[in-house]
């Protein structure tokens, strides 16, 4: 049984439930619980920032400070030039994971992810090409709208998974509660994340078709006018409404607009938190201050 572990900081000691020893400093960590071994570093913790309460007030000012400026200049950047806004944070949306995962070791991710990319840059290299095959534009639909399709439910599930937690259904079936959020929240982020990714390469890739096929132009007109009734992607005449069934095939239904909401909060999180967290940290380097 665990005794007490006592860490005295100017005079007070702190009490954190660990074996007792005469000299605290002389101890194997690698014996200790994960439960003894956070309570040593908690221990620790304390014992380090003892009495720099104004420094992290200035801190958490700092920090304020530069979210706001950050979120201010993403905001102009993204309406005075969208184009580069949405360039670079696909880019950071695609390799800001990657640092972390690698980092990390979390190879079930890198697996999904190099699976996802190789096949997401040979549609985007199918989408750019001049001139544009005919089967193309079908193509990159059906791939990112099966993309839409699986991570829209990878997260309804990771949800679901997550709220039955919260409510101990996972006591039922015998599951460490925190086995289940884990799994749960593992599989909401995995829906999330790719389905931001899957969004902002569309988007890219459908660019690139409408203006190589004269539907769109960013300088000017389009040379090109498409009817209400004609299907963009393959062509054909639409016979039915998105609600009806189909003839040959169903019309391609549109994706929800809340959810579309959810993934653009989920792109400034991923592609944008960590380096405005990188240059708070920066400036706290800079300034002295831990």
């Amino acid at each position: 049984m665990a005794g007490v572990f006592e860490v005295e900081v100017d005079g007070v000691e702190h009490d954190h439930g660990l074996q007792h020893h005469d000299d605290n400093s002389q101890f194997d960590v690698s014996q200790l619980s994960p439960e003894e071994k956070w309570r040593v570093e908690h221990a620790r913790m304390h014992a380090k920032h003892k009495g720099h309460e104004a420094m992290h007030a200035e801190m958490v000012l700092i920090l304020i400070v530069t979210l706001v400026v950050a979120q201010l200049v993403l905001v102009q950047w993204k309406q005075r030039h969208p184009k580069s806004y949405n360039l670079v944070t696909l880019f950071q949306m695609w390799v800001v994971p990657l640092y972390f995962t690698t980092k990390l070791h979390w190879w079930r991710f890198l697996t999904i992810w190099f699976i996802f990319s190789v096949i997401t840059a040979y549609i985007s290299y199918r989408a750019t090409r001049k001139p544009l095959a005919c089967t193309t534009p079908r193509l990159v639909y059906k791939w990112f709208l099966l993309l839409y399709k699986i991570s829209y439910a990878t997260g309804i599930v990771g949800y679901t998974v997550v709220m039955f937690t919260l409510f101990g259904i996972n006591l039922i079936f015998r599951i460490k509660p925190e086995d289940a959020m884990d799994f749960g929240v593992s599989l909401l982020f995995y829906g999330l994340y790719y389905g931001v990714l899957g969004r902002d390469f569309a988007e890219m890739c459908a660019d690139f078709m409408a203006s190589t096929v004269g539907y769109y132009s960013a300088s000017g007109m389009p040379t090109k006018h498409l009817s209400d009734n004609i299907c963009a992607v393959c062509g054909q005449p639409i016979l039915v409404d998105v609600s009806e069934e189909g003839i040959i095939e169903n019309t391609w239904e549109r994706p929800h607009v809340m959810y579309g909401q959810l993934l653009d909060w989920l792109r400034y999180l991923v592609a944008w938190q960590p380096v405005i967290i990188g240059f708070v940290q920066g400036i706290n380097y800079v300034l002295g201050l831990e």
